[in-house]
């Protein structure tokens, strides 16, 4: 017992500070979204409580294990994650936004992939781990990818181009920092934006809507473009201060659609301006140098690339979604980290933190 209270007091404070806020932003915020002249308790207020709820109760169990069991779950885990994402096709499954990738059980809505992410994140950590003398060779590369295309494959059959892709900027941010060859690297990512035409051919219609959309920008007619055109008004006519708390006038109109969660950020700014958005920014870059800091001060490489799996996964929705409410990024459904409304993406955020925080309380010093 003692050596818990010893772990606990080496937990970085400032991660679970910054969350806090992320908290109280999302709440206001996305009651702002239903603010119709008066407070409103809606459905979407009290999820999003729940999910911070248990979400910390989830990190606290959390923060008493040693994530250094997981290293002898990895079959399980990989095995499990992959008939995790098939459960979109029983029963249970639910279509929504267009994507087949939901669980729909009673009145609550679960979404497997977000979730799978961080489970993916410890295998292939280890899995790294078992083989980082080999990433010097081309046949080792093929292997990750080999190992990353399930977990891709399901997500894309399911409709979610936008979490097949966290799945692969975190096993490329991974793979990268596991020290594989410099040349190698490029080449097989040089390779693969090579690729990107025949991609495209394979994409579905919506999907191809979408990047055609995004090459195109000022063709409205363009599904996509009305909205993220709407978006960037909102986000222009904050100015530096904002129009005020529950005053944004594109919100008001209903022109930004799914305004509580992929456009929230667009709602930050009408309302709070610059000033307000410059603060929901310079909060994620703190988060996310303290993630690195716990990633480059782990006692071991399996610790370190959690860490670092984790910072790929949050720096990446971070920068996708605001990218998209300006118009610089695709529009993909990706939410807001901490902030847009969703049970799912909470819980993962959560989960994430936990493993993060864990890896912090006991590191030693190792450096990549």
């Amino acid at each position: 017992m003692k050596h818990i209270f010893t772990l606990f007091k080496n937990i970085d404070r400032w991660l679970v500070a910054i969350v806090l806020c992320f908290l109280v932003i999302s709440i206001i915020m996305i009651s702002s979204t239903a603010y119709a002249g008066t407070f409103v308790l809606t459905r979407k207020i009290i999820v999003q409580l729940i999910a911070y709820v248990l979400g910390f109760g989830i990190l606290s169990v959390i923060l008493l294990m040693d994530y250094k069991m997981f290293e002898n779950m990895e079959k399980v885990i990989y095995v499990g994650s992959l008939l995790f994402l098939l459960t979109v096709y029983t029963p249970l499954g639910d279509n929504q936004y267009g994507a087949q990738g939901w669980l729909k059980i009673g009145p609550l809505n679960l979404q497997p992939a977000e979730l799978v992410k961080v489970a993916f994140i410890l295998v292939f950590a280890n899995y790294l781990c078992r083989h980082m003398e080999e990433l010097h060779t081309f046949k080792a590369l093929v292997k990750c990818g080999l190992y990353l295309a399930p977990f891709v494959l399901l997500v894309l059959k399911q409709n979610d181009l936008g979490n097949a892709l966290v799945f692969c900027v975190i096993a490329a941010v991974m793979i990268f920092m596991a020290g594989v060859n410099g040349k190698l690297y490029g080449g097989c990512i040089a390779a693969v934006l090579a690729m990107m035409p025949v991609a495209y051919k394979l994409m579905a219609t919506h999907q191809k809507q979408r990047i055609d959309a995004f090459l195109n920008p000022n063709d409205l007619n363009l599904p996509g473009n009305y909205h993220v055109w709407m978006s960037k008004v909102a986000i222009g006519s904050g100015g530096l201060f904002g129009k005020g708390l529950f005053k944004g006038t594109q919100k008001e109109l209903k022109f930004l659609p799914v305004q509580e969660s992929d456009f929230i950020f667009a709602v930050i700014v009408e309302e709070l301006g610059f000033l307000g958005g410059g603060i929901v920014i310079s909060l994620y870059g703190a988060f996310l140098y303290r993630i690195l800091n716990i990633a480059r001060n782990a006692k071991d490489y399996y610790g370190g690339l959690i860490a670092i799996g984790i910072f790929a996964m949050f720096l990446f929705q971070i920068f996708e979604n605001i990218g998209m409410t300006m118009g610089v990024m695709p529009v993909t459904g990706i939410t807001l980290p901490f902030i847009s409304y969703g049970g799912s993406s909470i819980l993962t955020n959560m989960i994430a933190l936990g493993l993060v925080l864990n890896v912090g309380m006991r590191s030693k010093l190792i450096n990549f």
